[in-house]
């Protein structure tokens, strides 16, 4: 099937330009290019218009589960007919294995799978390998390893109707593929065998599969519904694959003499040290995880293992996501990396944080070195597997637009047929603008790569912005703070410290100001209410420190303050200046007034970035006469308010997360041993709930007031 983009819209003002030039410089195989488009620009659509017209199948990297969830969903929407699939990390909880030397404590890993989000990594992979018009929205697991994909697309079973074979044939075989026998529990990943009829439930769809066989060949075969067992299709053929990503072949006898070697140069090299006990430690390790692996085909942390199964050299990379695209698709795929100046460096420290777990894992003996080899890909392995990519973000990186400007460079190089006087002086052109982005970092409109989406579909323009002197700035503020709530609008206060914060707030609401500070030690349920408490009127204004969160999304707010934006760091960088000031692109009237004393080159290079996107959106809105209005966007149900009862699939009718609010904050001292472990087991019933929702803040939120509950009894 090819990708069929469905929307009730049309590109609207310089969308189309966009989707042109991305989808031009991928047929004339530009490796890399640059989105840049502000926030409420329309991004997501472009990106499905040019999937659509390059006809490419797609990976989308996202740098966190709930952006990639949101992303899912409007994918999903634009491709109902075409193969959507999402990809993050399955783990509702992990505590990854660990040891702690002063204390002498090892920590066994521990996890809790969200079925649902199991299902949908392997019917990701499933259909990466089957069809053509498949889209995944991952997460940056997506560089973690997986399995070899040619182990995986191997270990099938492959059935058509009136094939002679065996029932036991087709039993074992499932066993193989790792589903387990359930004739009284029928659920994904197992099968139950009835007379006549084995029915399984594959680990990566929603209804079954029923197998007729007459006791010498394949009688009939169907598509059933998992729960009542009706008749959804009948099949001629069929296809199953694996119920995990992780396949391993017991039968290669020379993967177990690997194993052993490495464990006798291990246990050698300790006992040469003088380290006696780790050298019993992983001689008992191994050799149990072996026997496992033989009887059952598989072990808790087989993984650890990958490499001699998948046949690598120690050192080699591992399996991932990307070596399913080139395995099916070679280098002929689209990569999209959004919000690249987030995910971008989120890839590149992955791999040293895995490591010095490991190392330490490795030196007092609970794993053989190969575990190392498990393990995220480095920067440089990555950059090696992408293909054609696109980096989205209103404000990309130095890196992704050197990337994206020296790709369009060696384009130019490599066409000879375009080599002609002009094209000498639009080369001599590019090359003094790559120079002044490397320089100063603007982003000039027309740098090569670098393709520009600054028009609003509201006619929304960027902020004006204001330079104030520091002195009286509190005054100052209070004034125009006055002004807006007049008007009834709503104002952003960004400060330094958690400390500042609360003094001000306390501040302003001595001299009656409606207001509320923001910031990590409020529950993450608390500063979602407190923001639509700002919206309801509740509060006029709030002050924060980093009020650049993802789908912060406030139409009511016409003005952004930013005290001590003169101070060099993370919070006053040229990105984060840039970020915090797009938080007043939703209104009509947006500001942005900074208090600064000097003017400091992240201030400079973002108030010119500001200002020029700003003159060009005022400039299309007169050529185009569009009269901006600001955007209307409904407040969401409250999280924490209600006592209405909701019908869960699997847990019946529960009460909304007010309940759950109310066990994240209960007093660990007021628990009895009793309480405290059926709160515990309440909380991981709630957390599982949450995450097949997709409500991943909330389920991390439980999940971490599981582990100090948890944490605490152990103490």
């Amino acid at each position: 099937m090819k990708f069929q983009l469905n929307s009730p819209f049309k590109p609207s003002g310089d969308q189309p330009e966009a989707i042109m030039e991305l989808t031009k410089g991928l047929v004339e195989g530009r490796e890399n290019q640059v989105l840049l488009g502000v926030t409420g620009s329309g991004k997501t659509f472009t990106v499905a218009n040019v999937i659509e017209k390059v006809q490419k199948p797609a990976l989308v990297i996202s740098h966190n589960k709930t952006l990639a969830a949101q992303l899912y969903q409007e994918f999903k929407s634009f491709f109902p007919k075409n193969a959507v699939s999402y990809f993050v990390s399955y783990y509702d909880y992990y505590q990854p294995e660990a040891y702690i030397p002063h204390t002498d404590t090892y920590i066994e890993k521990e996890t809790e799978i969200n079925e649902e989000i199991d299902k949908l990594r392997l019917a990701a992979t499933t259909n990466l390998l089957t069809r053509s018009d498949t889209i995944i929205v991952a997460s940056v697991s997506c560089i973690y390893n997986i399995g070899s994909p040619k182990e995986y697309g191997s270990f099938i079973l492959e059935l058509k109707q009136g094939v002679k074979v065996t029932r036991e044939s087709i039993l074992s075989r499932l066993v193989e593929l790792q589903y387990n026998r359930s004739d009284f529990g029928f659920h994904r990943g197992t099968f139950r065998v009835r007379g006549e009829n084995i029915d399984i439930f594959p680990a990566y769809e929603d209804s079954g599969l029923r197998i007729v066989h007459d006791g010498q060949r394949v009688e009939a075969m169907s598509k059933i519904d998992a729960i009542s067992g009706s008749l959804i299709e009948k099949l001629t053929s069929l296809v199953l694959y694996p119920a995990k990503h992780y396949m391993t072949d017991v039968s290669r006898l020379d993967v177990f003499e690997n194993i052993e070697k490495d464990l006798e140069l291990q246990v050698v090299k300790f006992k040469k040290e003088n380290k006696l006990l780790e050298a019993h430690r992983i001689g008992q390790k191994v050799r149990y995880d072996i026997e496992m692996i033989q009887e059952l085909g598989y072990v808790n942390g087989i993984e650890n293992y990958s490499r001699y199964f998948d046949g690598r050299n120690p050192g080699d990379p591992p399996y991932t996501l990307f070596d399913y695209y080139q395995e099916k698709y070679g280098n002929d795929w689209l990569l999209v990396i959004d919000e690249s100046h987030m995910t971008i460096p989120q890839i590149r420290g992955m791999y040293n944080g895995d490591r010095s777990r490991k190392e330490v894992l490795v030196d007092f003996g609970f794993r053989l070195p190969a575990a190392m080899d498990n393990r995220p890909l480095k920067f440089e392995e990555f950059l090696r597997r992408i293909p054609l990519t696109i980096f989205v973000s209103a404000t990309p990186s130095e890196w992704e637009i050197s990337c994206a400007i020296e790709s369009a460079r060696e384009q130019r190089t490599k066409n000879k047929e375009l080599r002609t006087i002009k094209n000498s002086e639009l080369r001599t052109k590019n090359q003094e603008q790559r120079q002044k982005v490397l320089s100063s970092r603007s982003l000039v409109q027309g740098s090569s790569g670098i393709v520009e989406q600054l028009v609003r579909p509201t006619g929304l323009v960027d902020p004006e912005v204001e330079i104030r002197p520091s002195k009286g700035q509190i005054a100052d503020l209070i004034n125009e703070i006055e002004k807006r709530v007049e008007r009834k609008e709503r104002v952003l206060v960004t400060t330094l410290t958690k400390r500042m914060a609360e003094d001000l707030s306390k501040y302003l609401q001595d001299r009656a100001i409606k207001v509320h500070y923001l910031h990590a030690d409020l529950e993450t349920l608390e500063r979602s209410d407190i923001l639509d408490d700002l919206r309801l009127g509740k509060y006029d204004v709030i002050v924060g420190i980093n009020l650049l969160r993802e789908g912060l999304d406030l139409p009511e707010v016409s003005l952004v303050a930013i005290l001590d934006a003169d101070k060099e760091g993370f919070l006053r960088s040229q990105v984060s200046l840039i970020q915090t000031m797009g938080r007043a692109a939703r209104h009509v009237s947006s500001q942005v007034i900074m208090y600064a004393d000097e003017i400091t080159g992240s201030m400079e290079r973002a108030i010119a970035e500001v200002t020029r996107r700003r003159k060009y959106q005022i400039e299309y809105n007169r050529k185009h006469r569009i009269t901006p209005h600001s955007i209307s966007k409904p407040i969401r149900e409250k999280l924490v308010e209600g006592e209405i009862e909701s019908d869960d699939p699997v847990f019946g009718k529960r009460k909304k997360a007010k309940t759950v609010l109310d066990r994240l904050l209960v007093k660990e001292e007021s628990l009895t041993p009793f309480d405290r472990k059926r709160l515990i087991k309440k909380l991981e019933r709630e957390m599982r709930i949450e995450a097949n929702n997709l409500n991943f803040e909330l389920a991390a939120q439980i999940r971490d007031k599981v582990r100090e509950l948890k944490s605490n009894v152990l103490n």
